[in-house]
């Protein structure tokens, strides 16, 4: 490739992550989301048609990880480029036509964020009372619906939840100190295929191996 053209696609891919006035900085003085910023700009030397992405705003500052996101979506409108993308953020999901979720190595889900969203069947409603176990088996008996709760809560789904509450708080035995009504989320999805759990995962053959270099150099002084 001829220098110029290198050349050009560099200004252009540092002008693409708002990096041009830092093209002579040396890196090692760049914060983390700039770094993450400059490389994706050398994902986007060559103009590609599919861009693998991998956490790509992971420990960002919200500002930064908007601004990046503008500056995909605008790629990918103005290039017809595809993003493909691992993220344990769910709001960045929603940026996706497909989404895939995998638990344990296995895909247990293929849709479009709406349709999966759709899997919830109801809206999320919230509320806190003075004896939350109490209303628990309250709303099971009355309603005949499935509610879960915990010390400050208690949560459960149910259709047309806006019209729905008025009617329970009328008719609860027991005071509602709060209530509050959503509609589903792609994290509500992810929770309720995979489990709520906290997992213990093991440490990646990258992180491994820079364990064991580290414990090398203790030893070699």
């Amino acid at each position: 490739m001829p220098k110029t053209e290198l050349k050009g696609r560099i200004e252009r891919a540092l002008e693409w992550m708002e990096l041009s006035s830092r093209a002579d900085d040396l890196v090692r003085n760049f914060s983390g989301g700039m770094k993450r910023r400059l490389e994706i700009a050398r994902a986007l030397l060559h103009t590609p048609r599919v861009l693998f992405l991998d956490e790509p705003t992971l420990g960002l500052d919200p500002q930064t990880r908007n601004r990046i996101w503008e500056r995909l979506l605008e790629l990918r409108q103005e290039h017809n480029m595809t993003l493909f993308l691992t993220t344990h953020y769910m709001d960045e999901a929603e940026y996706c036509d497909r989404i895939v979720i995998i638990d344990h190595g296995r895909i247990i889900a293929l849709d479009t964020p709406a349709n999966l969203k759709a899997q919830m069947k109801g809206d999320q409603v919230f509320l806190s009372t003075v004896d939350n176990k109490k209303v628990v088996l309250e709303i099971e008996e009355r309603y005949g619906i499935k509610a879960e709760s915990d010390r400050d809560k208690v949560w459960f789904q149910v259709q047309d939840g806006a019209l729905f509450v008025p009617k329970l708080v009328r008719e609860l035995s027991v005071p509602v100190l709060s209530v509050s009504v959503r509609q589903p989320t792609l994290e509500d999805v992810f929770l309720k295929l995979t489990g709520r759990e906290i997992r213990d995962e093991e440490a990646s053959g990258q992180e491994k191996l820079k364990g064991t270099l580290r414990r090398m150099g203790r030893a070699w002084r």
